[in-house]
């Protein structure tokens, strides 16, 4: 299939976290897109039921394409953790409860789990997949990884999600504590943000 390039103009951010809709629209600043979430246009947020960060991504992006008749991004992330054998992976929001609103509970829950696995291995990885969907049905998608480690307890305010216990490899501090820009430079998002900005963007600032 010919990889599709992303025209300026309106762009669905398909989703309703509020902290990965800023994310997202840091990135995309200096490409000159209309940014709107499906937050924000009142679009129903579709069942996950995909078994890959890959397939959620492309599910959200292209019921959003659908619903709103415009290109759509969509992103699907997590953390995953070396001695929970991956977990809570694709389930990440989901540990936070219903809504995905209570991080604390869920990187509490992260930390007792490790702690009863019996292993001493604290390593993670965050990973992002990003897909763009056309309302014809077309799609394009990467994904993007950052390794690290987890810590506990949770240091910092800033970001959001699981970041308070995660440090990236070669730091010392949480993505809870860096600056966000500092978090910008070597996130996951931002690893698979350059991927698509290379594959279906190609321009910008």
């Amino acid at each position: 299939m010919t990889t599709r390039r992303l025209e300026a103009g309106r762009l669905i951010v398909a989703s309703h976290n509020a902290g990965k809709v800023r994310e997202i629209s840091e990135l995309l600043a200096p490409f000159g897109f209309d940014i709107v979430s499906a937050g924000t246009l009142g679009l129903a947020e579709p069942e996950e039921t995909g078994t890959t960060f890959i397939a959620n991504a492309e599910l959200k992006a292209r019921a959003a394409a659908t619903a709103a008749k415009l290109p759509a991004l969509a992103d699907d992330s997590g953390l995953e953790v070396t001695a929970l054998a991956g977990a809570p992976g694709i389930y990440s929001a989901r540990w936070a409860g219903g809504g995905g609103g209570d991080f604390m509970a869920a990187m509490e829950r992260v930390w007792r789990e490790m702690a009863a696995s019996g292993s001493a291995d604290t390593s993670a990885r965050f990973v992002c997949a990003l897909s763009v969907a056309w309302p014809d049905g077309h799609v394009e998608t990467v994904e993007g990884e950052v390794r690290g480690h987890i810590v506990f307890p949770p240091r910092g305010k800033n970001g959001f999600g699981y970041d308070p216990i995660f440090i990236a490899d070669g730091d010392d501090k949480t993505f809870g504590e860096i600056d966000p820009a500092a978090k910008h430079a070597i996130s996951h998002r931002t690893d698979a943000f350059r991927k698509l900005v290379a594959r279906v963007i190609g321009r910008g600032t």
